[in-house]
């Protein structure tokens, strides 16, 4: 793909990481496995005629404890040249499929994806990137279709977009969004105006120094309907190249930290805790989370 400004959704996107990735307060385990030269077999009618197609296959269950629900899934993923079959099925039996074609042409990406059995859960999505722009469009495959459109222009330092969504059933816009954003070496700062324009969100993020991944950031989101203010300050620190800390803080008095530990390649084991700082008698909240991948 080129380089470029990206998508619209990479708007702020290592500073919502900084501040949001990774922290839960629930338990959550999942593993991985991989055949790199997996064999498929497909067949037809008599004569019996067999395909093989060589591919790359991982297998991922899941399953998350929130308080006393135990919510699971299993998530699997075929790769055959450009083209990526991604399957998962949760515990309502609800099957998600999604199927990435890269580089149909230099620079386009498309996905297409469905869940069943909602028949109107359709959705095809064509991305293009290029060195000044990027421009993804989705439309729903039912009769009367949810068309979403996002595109920015500019490049690797400076980029402005904006975010449509449009039901044909009602006529209406459901959603319109607008974004800027600043990338330096080692600052990234945007303005995006959200929710019909209804919040303006502020945030930055410094990188002190590449070597430690140390970083701080903040978001400052203001909501014109109501006039409240939300303040969230976050860092984070690399203790050794395996082991990172994490901590935030918001003008709520909600404090949140953790600690992740890659114990071999890929392989992390996350521990995270919050706790309300105006009503410190409360009990803290304490997540882990354990992904094991090969």
């Amino acid at each position: 793909m080129a380089t470029g400004p990206g998508l619209y959704s990479d708007i702020a996107k290592k500073t919502r990481d900084l501040l949001y990735r990774d922290y839960q307060t629930d338990h959550k385990f999942s593993v991985s496995t991989v055949a790199a030269n997996g064999l498929l077999g497909f067949w037809s009618g008599p004569p019996v005629a067999k395909l093989l197609v060589v591919v790359e296959e991982a297998i991922t269950p899941s399953a998350t404890k929130k308080g006393e629900l135990l919510l699971g899934d299993v998530n699997a993923q075929w790769k055959n040249n450009s083209v990526t079959t991604d399957l998962k099925l949760d515990i309502k039996s609800n099957l998600c499929t999604t199927i990435t074609i890269d580089e149909l042409a230099p620079g386009l990406k498309t996905i297409l994806s469905f869940v069943v059995p909602d028949q109107k859960s359709g959705k095809v999505e064509v991305q293009y990137f290029h060195e000044n722009a990027g421009i993804s469009t989705s439309i729903g495959l039912a009769a009367k279709p949810l068309v979403n459109f996002s595109g920015v222009v500019g490049n690797n330092i400076v980029a402005l977009g904006t975010d449509i969504s449009f039901d044909t059933s009602t006529g209406n816009f459901t959603k319109y969004n607008a974004g800027l954003s600043f990338s330096f070496a080692d600052l990234i700062a945007s303005f995006v105006l959200n929710d019909k324009f209804d919040t303006l969100t502020a945030s930055y993020m410094h990188i002190v120094s590449p070597l430690t991944k140390t970083a701080v950031g903040a978001e400052l989101t203001h909501r014109f309907s109501s006039n409240e203010n939300t303040l969230t300050i976050g860092t984070q620190h690399a203790l050794d190249p395996l082991t990172s800390l994490k901590a935030r803080v918001n003008n709520s008095g909600i404090a949140s930290a953790l600690i992740q530990h890659a114990w071999r390649p890929k392989s992390l084991v996350t521990i995270s805790g919050e706790v309300d700082t105006k009503a410190i008698e409360k009990s803290a909240k304490v997540g882990i989370a354990v992904a094991l991948k090969p």
